[in-house]
């Protein structure tokens, strides 16, 4: 049995703390419910999950991650209801400044699901699921 219940939220660390927020808020219709502009950090969710988002430190040029020689997050998949949403947010997203599609929508595997993978202006690989049902 676990001694843990759950995710509490997942902190990324990100280029520019303003463009992720927007992508995340108008793309993918998060919404934002805590900013610290002391760190400067601010929470972001979508009812289900919570998002910390952290502005790298930019006195020294930050490194991209390199989800092949770097540990740490690979990518973070985020679930869609319907083929249809997953359909509308691949264009959405393939059409928002800064944003770089991997793959638009296909099958995972033999189907009925599918998926597409991106990156956020700030980087971040993002996936989006469909369950297929």
């Amino acid at each position: 049995m676990s001694n843990t219940s759950g995710l509490n939220h997942l902190g990324l660390a990100v280029a520019d703390l303003d463009q992720t927020t927007r992508f995340f808020v108008t793309v993918l219709g998060w919404q934002e419910t805590a900013r610290d502009a002391s760190y400067p950090r601010n929470s972001i969710t979508d009812g289900n999950l919570r998002l910390t988002l952290w502005q790298v430190d930019h006195s020294v040029p930050p490194k991209d991650f390199d989800r092949r020689h770097n540990i740490g997050l690979h990518h973070l998949a985020l679930q869609v209801d319907t083929e249809a949403d997953l359909l509308r947010l691949a264009d959405e997203v393939a059409a928002w400044p800064g944003a770089v599609v991997e793959f638009m929508p296909e099958f995972m595997g033999s189907g009925p699901r599918k998926h597409m993978m991106f990156a956020e202006p700030g980087g971040i690989r993002l996936e989006l699921v469909w369950m297929g049902v």
